[in-house]
């Protein structure tokens, strides 16, 4: 039986820490164009559910991850009401952040095709790897993170991956925190019983009790986030 519901961790660990930085996101109008900022937020929160929805449905169905009893609300198309929320608020919280972090946009950064070209390939090849280790049962959950993180990477990197090691110290920072923060929370949730990772589909390896592939999957989410918010600045950026 679990000690916690989803909506109890949303409550606890998600809802606090986004009340917080937008609390103090105020203090940060001197870094961005908020009207920028909630327009990148928006695309990315749209694209995120969108995207997302149909692959954890799939992996849900799998059984690579299960919930425990009576922790869950209902359902959505097979995904929890609470999960379908965390693809909404995870994008909220890391943008704030990174609004936080990521200073003001850098001029004079060059992307030519061949830049975009070398991009997109890079992403591709992420995906490539994934779909190679989907053939091995115990990398599956890795192996369908890398395959599904592989066309966003492309996307993003062929859009301006040399913007983003201009400023990847930014990034960087932007990402770990609240990739950490959430590896944290994680950790706590299946402690309580809220979800179990399938020991079938993942390779065994933890840190702290936290499998690898969770600690991958929020990297990559955050990834997806920070690069899509830096990069669309940047591009209304050069725009105007």
């Amino acid at each position: 039986m679990s000690s916690l519901t989803y909506v109890q961790f949303h409550a606890l660990y998600v809802l606090p820490a986004l009340a917080a930085l937008t609390a103090t996101a105020h203090r940060r109008r001197d870094r961005a164009d908020w009207r920028v900022v909630a327009s990148g937020l928006a695309v990315v929160t749209v694209l995120a559910v969108a995207y997302t929805l149909p692959w954890d449905r799939l992996l849900i169905g799998m059984g690579v991850w299960t919930y425990g009893a009576e922790t869950v609300a209902g359902r959505l198309w097979g995904v929890p009401y609470e999960e379908v929320l965390f693809f909404v608020l995870q994008p909220a919280l890391t943008t704030l952040w990174t609004v936080h972090v990521v200073g003001p946009v850098v001029s004079g950064v060059e992307h030519s095709r061949r830049d975009r070209l070398a991009g997109a390939a890079a992403g591709l090849a992420v995906g490539l790897v994934g779909l190679a280790l989907l053939a091995s049962r115990p990398t599956t959950y890795l192996g369908a993170i890398l395959a599904w993180a592989g066309p966003v990477l492309a996307i993003q990197w062929a859009v301006g991956w040399r913007y983003l090691w201009r400023v990847r110290g930014r990034v960087a920072v932007a990402v770990f925190v609240p990739s950490a923060y959430l590896w944290v929370v994680d950790r706590l949730a299946i402690r309580a019983g809220v979800w179990t990772i399938s020991e079938t589909y993942t390779t065994g390896l933890a840190v702290a009790g936290l499998p690898v592939e969770e600690m991958v999957f929020f990297v990559v989410t955050n990834c997806f986030v920070v690069q899509g918010v830096v990069l669309f600045r940047w591009v209304v950026h050069r725009w105007r």
